[in-house]
């Protein structure tokens, strides 16, 4: 499919602008950014006429690698304000890359109407915890070298990677109801994007390395192009979030952003059955 020079001016400005917005979003709520990437993504490889049996997974690959460099932005300055807990960090990591890396390669034998369904229930999920006031606690002390701590970590990990997303939308909720600080919750997920990022997209190279009518200059199932462009924005943009984070309530552009995701969540739904 061929584009005028003034769709492909406006197809940039737009990835321009998602990707400034995630980056934003990964400082402010150490999400990684993916969360708002792979509906983006999904939407505009729908216009461009990617194959539905590649879609999702050129949605999550390409996401996977805009996040590799945007969370280290967001992780080194949530670091400079001292708000990554080092304890947690150094803990869940082994399994954090298990589980991403596990995400990644079995992608391979996922079809994209199971990955799409698999992120837009999540997504929902997400979505309702963003919109409750207070995160439940399950806990007064995080539980440390136990078992559940392994399978909570793996599990985070395994998932973001097939979602796409940077950790933070699963890891966030769950230490802050393990009683770390959200604000520290918040800088250790950032640090997180990276390692299920990096693994994830790893292996989204692998399970689409021989596949056709991938978008030109694609590695695997990430086009380097869109990648590169999203990514030389949000890694500016992260930082702000980052400083943001430490100056707002975030509650009601979580809201906010909550019912942005039921809705593009269920679009993406809408495409699995219609």
């Amino acid at each position: 499919m061929s584009y005028s020079p003034d769709m492909l001016a406006l197809l940039v400005v737009g990835l321009m602008a998602t990707g400034a917005i995630a980056g934003i979003l990964a400082g402010l709520l150490g999400i990684g950014g993916g969360i708002i990437l792979v509906p983006v993504l999904f939407l505009i490889y729908d216009f461009m006429n990617v194959p539905a049996d590649i879609i999702m997974h050129a949605a999550v690959g390409t996401s996977l690698a805009t996040i590799i460099p945007t969370s280290i932005s967001s992780a080194l300055a949530h670091h400079r304000r001292d708000s990554i807990d080092l304890g947690v960090l150094r803990r869940w990591s082994p399994f954090i890359i298990l589980g991403a890396a596990s995400g990644g390669f079995l992608s391979h034998y996922i079809e994209s109407a199971t990955l799409t369904l698999i992120f837009g229930c999540l997504a929902i999920l997400v979505a309702v915890n963003m919109m409750m006031p207070h995160t439940p606690k399950m806990g007064t002390i995080l539980p440390k070298a136990r078992p559940v701590e392994k399978l909570l970590s793996s599990f985070i990990g395994f998932f973001s990677a097939l979602m796409g997303i940077g950790g933070g939308t699963m890891s966030i909720p769950v230490m802050t109801a393990l009683a770390v600080p959200v604000h520290r919750a918040i800088g250790t997920s950032a640090a997180f994007g990276f390692m299920i990022a990096l693994p994830g997209a790893l292996g989204f190279i692998w399970s689409g390395w021989d596949v056709a009518m991938r978008l030109p200059y694609s590695l695997g199932f990430i086009n380097l192009p869109i990648a590169i462009l999203l990514s030389s924005v949000s890694i500016f943009t992260a930082p702000l979030g980052s400083r943001l984070a430490h100056a707002l309530d975030p509650l009601r552009l979580k809201r906010a952003f909550a019912l942005f995701l039921i809705i593009s969540a269920s679009r993406m739904l809408y495409s699995i059955f219609a």
